[in-house]
This record gives structure tokens, C-alpha cells and sequence, in this order.
């Protein structure tokens, strides 16, 4: 495994896999690796020929007060895991080779995409995962790229983005990974205490029940406000839950794929998930 903090040493590797350097795969990550990252690795392998992973914390998807300082940087045992899935290539890039330039340019995804959900609670964030995202594409030039559907928002903004600038990769979907009860996994995991962390497996289990009854036809305003006050007698802080397309996050469309999505806090983290309808 090959581990790169430079671009012209990255170029130059890239480089010279030439004519064995067959499908590059990319694995964009801000490190603190878990089961979840592990298995978008593992996936990503059956598609390409080489794979790449990034461990990059960016600071301009982080809004004011959010965890930017605070968020877990575990980069030893990341290197250990990554050395064990037989990654080819750590890509390593700090702020000042992401962002050279004082005033940067940033990426404006649709509004359409972006002024409902976490966008809502997390102003600017997609502008700033948008950016990143582009310069990681640029600089590794990936065949393929994959990401969870975990944060479902965020795959949609990505492969809007990939499709309007015409960009030739490949986008894959991993589906979430779950703990043994359901909790997604997510690296903001760690900040819930062991009492939120018994409750937070709630928070899957309520979108659950609630896709049953859609399927079953109840009203959605009825089971909506059910379900909010249930995640509040919990002790969480929900910021949304909505039905939208799993295609546009427009309205729901029948007979078109669906998602339900839920933010909310527990304690000091805020926790996402979603779950698919048709």
C-alpha cells in the first residue's frame, strides 16, 4: 500500500501504474474508519482494478459551531485497516493542497437539492461536499467512485454533479451498514453515551414501522406526527422526517422509487438514516 501526502507524488503514482493500472476505484473519506467505510472498499474491488481511498477532514462542510475541531482523526489505525483490505493507495492532502488559494472556488448544487433536509439544518454543507468531492475527482480521476446510501442527500447532490458536468465516473451505492440492531454505523456514533446509545437503534426502527404503514395506506400526516413524538418521548431532538422521491427528493411519485429520511439529535451527536419505499 502506497501512502501519498502530495499531489505530484500522487500524480506520479497514478501515473505509473500506466498500462497496469487498468479501473481506479475511489473511496472519499474524513477517516475514523468503520465496519461501514471497510465494506465500501470491499464492494468497490469487484469494480475496479485498483483502489484508492482519501482521508481528508474538510473544513468547508463543517458550519459554525459544528465539529470540525472535534472530529475524530484515528489516522494510525485507519493506515492498519486500510493496509489490511489491500488498498493500493492512501490519498492524504492537507487544507493548504485542497484549498490553495485563499478565496476558493466552491461547487452551488440546485436548490432543489439542497434547501430541504440536512441542508436545511446545515446551511452551506453540500456547497462544501460538492467542492471536495469535485477536487478529489480531478486529482485522482477515478473510474469509479462509490459512496453510502446512508447519507442519501448527499449520493443524490454527487451524481447530479457527475452528470451535469459530464464527468466519466462511475457512481456506486452501497446500502447503509447497519450495527446488530440496526443503528447505521456512522463515526458520530462514538459521541452518544451508553444510555443514548441503547436508545439511538430507535431511530431506524421508527422509519421502519412508518414505511409499514404507508404500505398499508394510513395517512402520512397522522403517522408522521406519530412518529416525531415518538422519537421525542425517546429523548430525541428530531430536525425532519419526510417522504420524498428517492430520485429527485421531490414529492413521492407512485410507482417510482421512494425514501423516508429522519435527522436527529441524541446528546452531543446527530444521527441520520433512511429507508427505501416503492
Amino acid at each position: 500500500m502506497r501512502t501519498v501526502e502530495q499531489l505530484d507524488s500522487l500524480r506520479a503514482t497514478l501515473d505509473g501504474w500506466q498500462g497496469r493500472r487498468g479501473r481506479v476505484g475511489l473511496v472519499p473519506t474524513m477517516g475514523n474508519l468503520h465496519a461501514g467505510h471497510l465494506r465500501l472498499i470491499r464492494v468497490l474491488r469487484d469494480h475496479c482494478d485498483r483502489t484508492v481511498v482519501s482521508i481528508f477532514v474538510n473544513p468547508t462542510q463543517f458550519g459554525p459551531g459544528e465539529d470540525f475541531q472535534s472530529y475524530p482523526r484515528t489516522l494510525d489505525a485507519d493506515l492498519e485497516a486500510l493496509e489490511r483490505e489491500s488498498c493500493d493507495l492512501v490519498w492524504l492532502p492537507d487544507v493548504e493542497t485542497m484549498y490553495p488559494l485563499a478565496e476558493s472556488f466552491r461547487i452551488q448544487p440546485p436548490d432543489r437539492l439542497t434547501q430541504k433536509l440536512c441542508g436545511l439544518d446545515r446551511p452551506g454543507h453540500f456547497n462544501g461536499v460538492a467542492s471536495v468531492v469535485l477536487r478529489l475527482f480531478n486529482q485522482v480521476s477515478p473510474d469509479v467512485a462509490i459512496f453510502g446510501e446512508k447519507d442519501f442527500q448527499q449520493l443524490l447532490i454527487i451524481r447530479q454533479m457527475v452528470k451535469d458536468l459530464a464527468l466519466p465516473i462511475e457512481i456506486q451505492a452501497l446500502p447503509t451498514v447497519r450495527e446488530s440492531d440496526g443503528l447505521a454505523m456512522s463515526s458520530r456514533n462514538q459521541y452518544l453515551t451508553a444510555a443514548e446509545r441503547a436508545i439511538a437503534p430507535l431511530l431506524h426502527q421508527t422509519l421502519i414501522e412508518l414505511a409499514e404503514k404507508l404500505s398499508a395506506e394510513h395517512s402520512w400526516e397522522d403517522s408522521r406526527q406519530l412518529a416525531w413524538d415518538q422519537l421525542e418521548e425517546a429523548g430525541f431532538q428530531p430536525q425532519y422526517l419526510e417522504w420524498l422521491s428517492a430520485e429527485s427528493l421531490g414529492p413521492p411519485q407512485p410507482g417510482r422509487p421512494q425514501r423516508l429520511l429522519v435527522a436527529a439529535r441524541l446528546g452531543k451527536a446527530r444521527l441520520i438514516d433512511n429507508v427505501g419505499l416503492v
